[in-house]
């Protein structure tokens, strides 16, 4: 039965609820062996199980996070008892939901662009998610600054994938979390970051449009507005929350319940100063504005795990306050107190 679509509004809604963030648990298998790799840990198919298992059974973690996106080997793995892993976020009112692109590749006659790809089989692929009591759907595009790049041909091509998938999303009953990253790679000035997130916003908002994307039902995931990592410039939280709400409230329209952020290569701490930083300048804003973080979540947590099962309520504790300080930086009272814990 097709889902009502003041009910997929809701659901939007509830994904970005007072106080309450996304928890990004959705790499690859070779994005989650390159990152348990890099923390001295075997890359194997039951160390990525039970580091899942770590993030998924922290208690408490309903308290601040809204919902989890998972990777599809993630959604039919069992945990150490036997329970679908899935089944650890239901006791704790935490919404299901799943990555759906299969990666980005060079865009074909434009080598400095890259394109997402999945939408063959897309339909069939939500209609099995949405029976397993999934609600939600992420697809990412990436466009990357340089001399040549991104080309307006690269954002046309990204944005229409993003749009068709938002609409099959709505039509198999899930809600599209929408997410066009600029990148932060390389040296270009946080204006520069700016001018290029506003013209790819204003083409993914065209094609969402074109594809009769019901904006109420959606979330937006972009990048914030920063200074390349290599440009050397010493751009504050105020700054980057001034420069990234400016180009919000020119590309996005107010029937967007909610924003949440990408942490996009910024530390776990800085993710969350800017955050709060952009919740200061934002009392008037039309959408709330929360976050969907993977690394800036999960970071302190593998480095606490590092495989070892008598770390994991260590691990565990590290996951809870960085989702707390979140929270917090959601109502802009995060502090070096809170920090602190």
């Amino acid at each position: 039965m097709k889902t009502h679509p003041h009910t997929l509004d809701a659901i939007a809604r509830a994904l970005v609820a007072p106080g309450k963030g996304i928890l990004a648990a959705d790499e690859s298998v070779g994005t989650m062996d390159k990152r348990l790799e890099a923390a001295g840990i075997t890359p194997a198919e039951e160390n990525r199980r039970a580091y899942r298992e770590m993030l998924l059974g922290t208690s408490g973690l309903g308290e601040f996070i809204s919902g989890v996106i998972l990777f599809d080997e993630t959604l039919r793995q069992n945990d150490s008892r036997g329970v679908p892993l899935v089944e650890r976020l239901l006791p704790a009112g935490i919404l299901a939901g799943i990555k759906v692109d299969r990666g980005a590749k060079p865009l074909a006659g434009y080598p400095e662009d890259k394109i997402t790809e999945g939408l063959d089989g897309l339909r069939e692929r939500l209609a099995e998610y949405a029976k397993r009591d999934v609600q939600f759907a992420k697809w990412r595009a990436v466009f990357a600054i340089s001399p040549k790049g991104p080309t307006a041909a690269g954002v046309r091509a990204n944005a229409h994938a993003l749009g068709r998938y938002a609409a099959l999303c709505q039509e198999a009953g899930l809600v599209p979390i929408v997410e066009p990253e600029v990148l932060m790679d390389g040296d270009h000035s946080i204006e520069r970051h700016g001018e290029v997130t506003e013209a790819v916003l204003q083409e993914v908002f065209s094609a969402l449009h074109e594809h009769r994307v019901r904006l109420e039902a959606i979330l937006l995931k972009p990048n914030m507005v920063l200074a390349g990592k290599t440009s050397g410039s010493q751009v504050s939280s105020e700054q980057v929350a001034k420069a990234t709400l400016e180009c919000l409230r020119r590309t996005v329209p107010a029937a967007v319940p909610g924003i949440v952020f990408l942490s996009g290569g910024q530390s776990d701490i800085q993710a969350t100063e800017n955050l709060n930083a952009l919740n200061l300048l934002a009392a008037d804003a039309p959408w709330r504005l929360s976050f969907s973080f993977g690394r800036a979540l999960q970071a302190p947590a593998l480095k606490r795990w590092a495989g070892d099962a008598d770390n994991v309520t260590a691990a565990q504790r590290a996951l809870y306050h960085r989702a707390k300080c979140n929270s917090a930086a959601r109502a802009g009272t995060y502090s070096a107190s809170v920090e602190a814990g």
